[in-house]
């Protein structure tokens, strides 16, 4: 960590450089002789990333920035504040501490927050940037989080994990023993130091397989911001052995969409078919995730068109955590029936259908944008139709 970039001459080129070309910056270099270009271009390229998804770290004077993977792995400020808002104790301890985003977070639930960060350089500006914020009860230790509780007897409230994929397990199924650390195989360890354990992991994660591959499962929650998925959260209890409840969440600009169901339900439950009446529903990409398929079209009066469609209608307009749309008109698929129809602007949407957006728009020449909504899918009498919806 070089100090000398907190200089205020160096913040301000910063600052005003962080549109810039990186490139014609890196050709020209800087005049600032103690701090190479190639620090100060690390700085720029990592607070441009921060302004969207940390903003107050973006905001707020004298933070410095580790490199621009850290601040693509880290949780953003959004998710940060909806887990901390799950838990809440005396003490807690954050064994993959990372740039410290959750901790910040979880030092407003809990009166003692430990931060165990491998990378020594990483935990030194994670630490320098508490101070910026006067916080004082996170306690930054330059450790492996793991190994820190095999060498300690101390009993906390909550641990707080968020294991890594380990880079030659790419291409392969994702389990959670391809992560460092690896939670399953460190399970007895975890429970020994607390009787509650919070996991953050990927969203490529098979919900399915993390539950096969763990014990003690209370609930998951899948996080989606703007209808991106971004986090699987798994809170563990200490000898729960019930119901796993699992809740899904679209964080948006003015309002949240909810829904939970239990796991074991959307087994039982069998969802009712139709073909598209008045109105159409999509899921959010958090219950898609999340394969409450069933539970949705049963918890919220909808039919759905197709087992495996994953889209659902209803006569009448109801609330849904989803995209809401009022059908114009629905016809078999083919090209012939799709020309007559002289739309040369629509947004295309593909369900349980076997050609790719790409490939029929290069087929019907349908420009994207526009009012119109076309759903590509197949109906319960396995028909590939073509759904012809608007906003509502």
């Amino acid at each position: 960590m070089n100090k000398r970039i907190l200089n205020i001459e160096i913040q301000d080129f910063i600052d005003l450089n962080l549109n810039s070309d990186i490139s014609s910056l890196l050709l020209k270099g800087t005049n600032f002789y103690d701090v190479k270009t190639s620090e100060i271009i690390a700085q720029i390229e990592a607070k441009k990333r921060a302004k969207s998804k940390l903003p107050l770290w973006f905001n707020t004077k004298n933070i410095y920035y580790p490199n621009k993977l850290n601040i693509e792995q880290t949780s953003s400020e959004v998710t940060a504040k909806y887990k901390s808002g799950l838990i809440k104790g005396h003490n807690i301890i954050d064994l993959t501490g990372g740039f410290g985003i959750d901790c910040f977070y979880f030092s407003k639930q809990f009166n003692i927050v430990k931060h165990c960060e491998i990378n020594q350089k990483l935990s030194h500006i994670v630490n320098h940037n508490f101070k910026q914020f006067n916080v004082s009860n996170i306690e930054t230790i330059s450790t492996n989080g793991i190994a820190y509780l095999k060498d300690n007897s101390e009993y906390f409230d909550w641990i707080y994990i968020d294991p890594s994929r380990r880079h030659d397990s790419k291409g392969k199924v994702f389990f959670l023993n391809d992560c460092m650390p690896n939670v399953p195989a460190h399970l007895e360890l975890l429970f020994k130091r607390s009787n509650n354990i919070l996991i953050k992991i990927s969203p490529l994660l098979d919900i399915s397989v993390g539950i096969n591959e763990l014990k003690h499962v209370k609930s998951i929650h899948v996080i989606a911001v703007n209808n991106e998925v971004k986090e699987l959260l798994w809170v563990l209890k200490k000898g729960y052995n019930d119901e796993i409840s699992i809740k899904t969440i679209n964080i948006k600009p003015k309002t949240n969409h909810y829904f939970e169901f239990n796991f074991n339900d959307e087994k039982l439950q069998n969802a009712r078919y139709n073909k598209p009446l008045q109105y159409l529903y999509e899921p959010n990409a958090a219950i898609l995730k999340a394969g409450g398929f069933n539970q949705v079209a049963h918890q919220l009066s909808v039919f759905k068109l197709h087992k495996h469609s994953h889209l659902y209608t209803s006569e009448t307009l109801l609330t849904f955590p989803g995209r809401v749309l009022k059908i114009q008109n629905v016809i078999i698929y083919s090209k012939q029936a799709l020309k007559k129809l002289h739309i040369t602007k629509a947004n295309i949407t593909t369900r349980n259908f076997p050609e790719t957006v790409a490939k029929l728009r290069k087929k019907t020449k349908i420009k994207d944008g526009g009012d119109l909504y076309l759903f590509f899918t197949t109906d319960a009498n396995e028909t590939k139709i073509i759904i012809i919806t608007e906003k509502v």
